[in-house]
């Protein structure tokens, strides 16, 4: 019985590498409070805007707001795929712009005490949802965990948020350095929020991508520049994303820019390869290697 469950799985994995490629990405911060989900969210829905499919997955630990930002409230949460046994695809909820996500709760703390026989569940779910998207995207919580880095040494690709703020700063060269010594060839894309206009935004980026080759031998790239827009702040008041609040706002061309700089880079060193599969192939490995 051992031998066909594990013959099934090996040919359900290998279905899945053939399947459509979906772009993951981990979006990080150092600390809390510097507008992670803020951005997850708005930049999600300017991609959908440009007619990709994507899918958010809030995995920010009992903290997860993307339903405030947003205004809703979500029938499911990750929580319901393993306490009530729900599959994934059950669980996916649907956003603005035809964006879909799934719901935080206590879902990272659930996933990393899994069973064997859960874990090949969860994995062998996400693996056919993936197929259907374009990008997934990881809402990760604060700061790297021993149970988060799992995620985030997984993803093709990772976003850091930080503010110009000296602190906010130092802490996300602290995030970038974990996970550098867990992995140095994941690239890092910055977003700086809350910058007091361009040249605030490129000078920090400057002094971080200068500390981090100095230091690490690192090389990091700028996603973008969001500025301190006051239409952000109303936006998450009435509780709607702010590029759909107020599209011609200063905030909103910004992350409009990135979506379009995200989908106009030329393709990596893996073209070619199935970006889903190797992040499902890498996850499986952290789970099964939790102990």
């Amino acid at each position: 019985m051992n031998d066909q469950a594990e013959k099934l799985r090996a040919r359900l994995l290998e279905e899945s590498s053939k399947r459509p490629m979906s772009k993951t990405i981990a979006v990080v911060s150092g600390k809390g409070g510097v507008g992670k989900s803020n951005f997850s969210l708005n930049f999600s829905i300017s991609l959908c805007q440009k007619g990709d499919k994507v899918l958010l997955f809030d995995m920010d630990i009992g903290m997860g707001n993307l339903d405030i930002l947003m205004g809703r409230t979500s029938t499911y949460s990750i929580a319901d795929f393993f306490e009530k046994n729900r599959s994934l695809n059950d669980i996916v909820a649907e956003g603005p712009n035809g964006l879909r996500y799934i719901a935080g709760g206590t879902g990272l703390s659930h996933i990393v005490k899994l069973e064997d026989e859960q874990i090949s569940r969860f994995t062998e779910e996400l693996a056919a949802l993936m197929g259907n998207y374009d990008y997934v995207i990881f809402d990760m919580g604060a700061g790297i965990t021993e149970e988060s880095a799992r995620f985030i040494l997984s993803v093709q690709e990772i976003a850091v948020i930080t503010t110009p703020e000296p602190t906010s700063i130092t802490d996300a060269y602290s995030a970038m350095k974990q996970i550098h010594l867990l992995d140095d060839s994941i690239p890092f894309y910055i977003v700086l929020n809350r910058a007091q206009g361009e040249k605030e935004g490129q000078d920090t980026f400057k002094r971080l991508s200068d500390v981090l080759k100095r230091f690490l031998g690192r090389e990091s790239f700028l996603l973008g520049i969001l500025p301190d827009d006051r239409y952000i702040q109303q936006a998450v008041k009435r509780q709607i994303p702010f590029i759909l609040y107020h599209e011609k706002s200063p905030a909103a061309k910004a992350i409009q820019h990135m979506a379009d700089k995200m989908g106009c880079r030329p393709a990596d060193s893996a073209a070619g390869k199935n970006h889903s599969y190797q992040f499902i192939s890498k996850l499986k490995k952290f789970l099964f290697e939790r102990q």
